[in-house]
Formats: C-alpha cells, structure tokens, sequence
C-alpha cells in the first residue's frame, strides 16, 4: 500500500500491519477522512469466549472507535445456527439456541473491556443477527434476494473451493452461510448506515459477496477490509496451543496461563504481536525491535503486560508480572499462579501434574519426570512413581513446575 492516505484509522491500520485487503482504498480513505462512519466485524457465538485469534479482528474495531469511527459488534446468533465453512474441514456442530444465547452473554463481556458501549455519535453497539435472520421466510428470500447471488461466484468463494478441492463434503447447509452473511451487510447498511465490513482474510469471500449485494439492491458503495490470518514463525496457527485454545475470558482460561502465552512469544514474532495486539507507539515498538539476544525477553514481558493490561486488567498484568519476575529469581510463587485445592497431601507427582492440565497422560508426565523437566519446590524430581508429602506443603502449599515455564501451586485444605 502506498503512503498518501488521509484518515486516521487507514494509517494506523497500514502502519500496524492490519491491512491484508481492501475494496477501493482511495474511496474508503476519503470516507473515512471526512465523514464519522459505521463499520461492523461478526462473530458467532460456538463457545462461551472467543480465542486469540479473534483478538486482531477486536483491536480493529478498538482502533476503529479510538479514530472516531461507530463500531457494531455483530453476534452470530443466527449463523451460528448454520456454521460459517471458512477455514474448516468439517461441519460444526449445530448449537441450540440457549446454548448460543449463553454464549453471546459471555463473549459480551470480553468487548467491554475494549470498547465503551451506548447510543452517541461513537460509542460502540451489539446486535444479534437472529433477530432478523429468524424471520426470514425462505421463499420470501429466494424471490427477493436469489437472483443477485451467482453460482458461479459462490462456488470459487474460498472457503468453499477449499473444501470441494479436498473432496471433502460441504452441506447446502454450510453453503447457504455466504448468502446469510451478505444480507446481514445489507441489513446493517439499511438501518445503521453501516458501510464498511472488516474481518480476518478468510472472510474476504463473504465480505465481498456482501457488497456486491449491497450494489445491486441498493444501487450504492460499501467497503470491505481484512487483517492477514496470522500464524507464529513456525507456522503454527495463532491462538492454538499443544494443550488446547488461548481464550480471552478468564473462566476458560486462567490469567497466569494467558499472560504467559505472551510471554514465551517466538524471538521473531514480538515486534509484530507488539504493533498488533499493543497500543504502544511504533517510534517505541521500533527501540524495542532493535534489542538483541536475551534482551529480546525484555519485550516480551512488555508484550505479556499490555495485552493482559487490555484483555484482563491492568492489576492483573501487575500481579502475575511481579510473580513471573519472583519465580525467575527462585522465590517461591505467590497467588497469582494457577492454583488447585486438594484434599489429601499423598497426591502421586504424575495426578499433581496432570491436575495443573500441565499433561493430559500418564505416559507424558512419565516422560517429563525421567527427563529431569517436573519439579516439586524448584527441586527436581526423578522418581516416576513419587508420592507427595505432609513435607512438601509449605503453609499448606506445594509448587509444582513443568520445564521452565509452567508452574502451579497445590493446596490442601
């Protein structure tokens, strides 16, 4: 992308690293610089919190609100009934509708803590694509809005090109979502003047059918953009760990396991997770990019304490940092580890382990222990077959560590 662009936000977007495509920059640029604009990203609701993964998609929709711009946040209650096909193998499981409603009351709170909600020029809103979706009467639908969707279109979306190259099965069901996704753009135009969709770069498909869709009944331009769908240096995707998903909301995961996710962030991917997921300046993202060697952790401490600053809080960040920094040094954790309370002190090395969800089998934590890599107290343990005692407990509290970075407090009560 060259550098004449006018409005804040596209500027932050390039200069970040937020920009995979855009559909007529220069137009949308002028859009943004001289008009307050309405955008929306969605997310359905398969899960009581959304992952990592999604967290490029709500630093847009931050950065998009910061610049002046109205954020529409817009919950898949009625796609989530359907399954977007984007990026998967396989159909999803179809959800009922309490379940969904659960869900989308949790996801909730994972945005009030990015942006501020309410009904001014600016401040952001939720809405349920259900609410319109479910009244949607399929032959009503098909006469309106069938003749301006083309087969032939649909059929190199992306998504479902994918998955009819690897001949594996994509029900008319999963088909139908590109259409549904569109006439939420529609909808959202029509009653909130709502013109510009963002998402991750496997929406592109979608967001363009959309406005195209847009176009043809309307007869006027709306935008679409996307982020890169990113993946660490080593080609793993993001937001996917060997022991499950990164969450964002604390239920599912805990704040020490989320900070720590950031803070063993590979030495190459630092300075792009700082620009993403950071509003750290970029003249100060630069000094940190010229650290070298082990000051490299440096950053990634920095890394760690912003983004749990922003998804968690910043006491949190505090906490756990001082914690981190007192584990380092061989002082025995505090509070802000992990912690599981048990009832008997003879718990065996491999269920206290296996406990912290450090491993999930015997045979692992079997593996782990022969290997010098358990600890009980920063003291290794060789003995597979250890069984701990009334000794091991200090105040009632014994540490347990995986390698060097995973550690967790044992209680009994």
């Amino acid at each position: 992308m060259n550098k004449s662009i006018s409005s804040d936000f596209l500027n932050i977007m390039n200069e970040r690293g937020f920009i995979h495509q855009i559909t007529d920059k220069d137009k949308l640029d002028q859009e943004l610089f001289t008009n307050t604009m309405s955008g929306y990203i969605g997310f359905d609701c398969t899960a009581p919190s959304l992952h990592v993964g999604s967290l490029i998609q709500i630093m847009m929709l931050r950065w998009f609100q910061k610049t002046g711009h109205k954020p529409i946040i817009l919950m898949g209650g009625g796609t989530t009934k359907i399954g977007d096909p984007s990026g998967k193998d396989s159909a999803r499981p179809v959800l009922s509708s309490k379940a969904i409603e659960k869900n989308q009351k949790s996801i909730k709170t994972i945005f009030e803590k990015f942006l501020k909600f309410g009904f001014s020029r600016n401040e952001a809103i939720m809405v349920n694509n259900s609410e319109w979706l479910d009244k949607l009467e399929y032959i009503s639908f098909l006469r309106d809005f069938g003749s301006s969707f083309s087969i032939n279109k649909l059929i190199n979306l992306e998504s479902v090109k994918q998955r009819l190259n690897r001949k594996q099965n994509l029900s008319f069901l999963e088909f139908n979502y590109s259409l549904l996704q569109a006439f939420d753009f529609l909808h959202l135009f029509k009653k909130y003047d709502c013109k510009i969709q963002m998402g991750g770069s496997d929406q592109w498909g979608n967001i363009v059918t959309g406005v195209d869709l847009i176009r043809k009944k309307m007869f006027k331009q709306s935008f679409g953009l996307t982020s890169p769908l990113l993946t660490t240096s080593s080609g793993s995707k993001m937001g996917k760990t060997a022991n499950g998903a990164v969450w964002l909301n604390k239920k599912q995961l805990s704040d020490w396991d989320f900070w720590q996710y950031w803070r063993n962030t590979e030495d190459l991917d630092v300075i792009k997770f700082l620009k993403l997921f950071t509003e750290i300046p970029i003249t100060e993202i630069n000094k940190l990019a010229q650290l070298k060697g082990a000051e490299i952790n440096h950053a990634k401490i920095i890394l760690a304490n912003e983004v749990t600053k922003l998804c968690r809080s910043e006491e949190v960040a505090e906490k756990i940092s001082k914690s981190a920094s007192k584990i380092f040094n061989k002082i025995l954790s505090d509070e802000a580890l992990p912690t599981i309370n048990i009832l008997n002190h003879e718990i065996s090395f491999i269920d206290a382990l296996k406990s912290l969800n450090f491993l999930k089998t015997n045979g692992e934590a079997r593996r782990l222990i022969r290997g010098n890599g358990a600890k009980i107290n920063d003291i290794v343990v060789s003995d597979e077959d250890y069984i701990l005692k009334v000794d091991d407990f200090k105040n009632g509290k014994v540490k347990i560590s995986s390698g060097k970075k995973r550690h967790g407090l044992l209680i009994c009560s």
